[in-house]
């Protein structure tokens, strides 16, 4: 079966959901990432290997939604429960700033009080103050919340923030796009249509943004490869994914639990993901979850990206993942693998002007 699917790939053919079942559950793992790795290499012919130099700053911890498989929330008045004030966040913007960054990943919980005009007043400020900083903010269950705390419907709640400074959405909070595993997991998050709801507004108003996987919380394969089926469809009504990033669920400290999937498994969701998502160019490695060998494995799998620096984060961190990469260490590994690392925009663009010449300086 694999000569016949290589023979789809190799006329340009799409891959159906037989083809990605027996990739990802039957399909010898070399022959799968050399597969992959052919792919990548037709998508983006040369050498280049992107990174971003960003921050990823959870505004709040304090959510609604208590998620089993996350150990970050707190509800209001626990212990450890907190929300950022705007000066705090804007510090934190201030240090990205000076060191090059041009890229704030902003998320949070779903706060029971937080109103939209919370979030308007912050974009504006660092929309004025940081010019440069691509303020990628917001998963869609946060947008979704909002604006029903705001009694808006999604795209006037979109315009709203867009209008303010909301520059592209993360795709969090995508966690498996099949109910009956967010019944499980996640029951009082939003569903994989709503997900899919707020993206495709977004996306038609210019909103560019990720697709996320987070798997290994006791989804079948055939809910895995549902989930990506369900993100190229998407993709093919809206173009608006600039990227794909799988990563496995962290148990620790978790009410889920469970044992965590191994690198294998992440091997082959990642390199599945490249052959079966035609349509989204970019794939991302998730160091922060696999750690940085891992994560250079899989740029002979299928990526093309090794994601941000992350100055900071504490979702992963507070199960007890806690990967560290040193933008140095990190243009070590892409060197190493055999490719060369090229400083990206959120856009996936080059890197240009001043922050990039700041940064060949600093690193230099």
């Amino acid at each position: 079966m694999l000569e016949a699917i290589e023979g789809k790939l190799d006329r340009g053919q799409r891959l159906d959901r037989r083809d990605a079942l027996y990739l990802l559950t039957e399909a010898e793992l070399p022959a799968l990432g050399r597969l992959a790795a052919d792919v990548r290499r037709r998508l983006h012919p040369g050498d280049r290997v992107t990174y971003v130099v960003d921050r990823n700053v959870n505004y709040t911890n304090i959510c609604l939604s208590r998620c089993r498989f996350c150990a970050f929330y707190r509800e209001s008045g626990a212990a450890g429960a907190y929300l950022l004030s705007h000066d705090q966040i804007l510090a934190k913007v201030a240090e990205l700033d000076a060191c090059g960054g041009t890229q704030l990943l902003l998320q949070g919980g779903l706060h029971p009080e937080l109103e939209l005009t919370w979030f308007e007043d912050l974009f504006r400020t660092i929309r004025r103050d940081f010019p440069g900083i691509r303020i990628h903010a917001l998963s869609p269950a946060e947008i979704d919340h909002l604006s029903a705390l705001a009694g808006l419907d999604l795209e006037d709640c979109l315009r709203r923030l867009q209008a303010a400074g909301l520059g592209s959405l993360p795709g969090g909070g995508a966690e498996v796009l099949v109910d009956a595993v967010r019944r499980r997991v996640s029951p009082a998050k939003i569903g994989w249509r709503r997900w899919a709801e707020v993206m495709a507004t977004a996306h038609r108003l210019g909103l560019r943004g990720t697709a996320t996987l987070v798997f290994g919380l006791g989804e079948t394969p055939a809910d895995i490869v549902t989930h990506l089926l369900r993100v190229r469809a998407l993709q093919a009504a809206t173009g608006g994914f600039t990227a794909f990033i799988p990563w496995s669920f962290q148990p620790g400290h978790t009410e889920l639990g469970g044992a965590e999937a191994t690198g294998v498994d992440y091997l082959r969701v990642l390199a599945t993901a490249r052959l079966v998502l035609d349509n989204v160019p970019h794939l991302q490695a998730s160091w922060v979850t696999q750690g940085p060998h891992l994560a250079q494995v899989a740029l002979l799998f299928g990526a093309d990206d090794l994601g941000g620096t992350m100055l900071e984060e504490n979702v992963v961190a507070a199960a007890g993942t806690r990967f560290r990469l040193p933008v140095e260490q990190l243009l070590r590994l892409i060197r190493e693998a055999g490719f060369r690392p090229v400083q990206r925009d959120t856009d996936y663009g080059e890197a240009k002007g001043w922050k990039a010449v700041r940064r060949l300086k600093t690193e230099g």
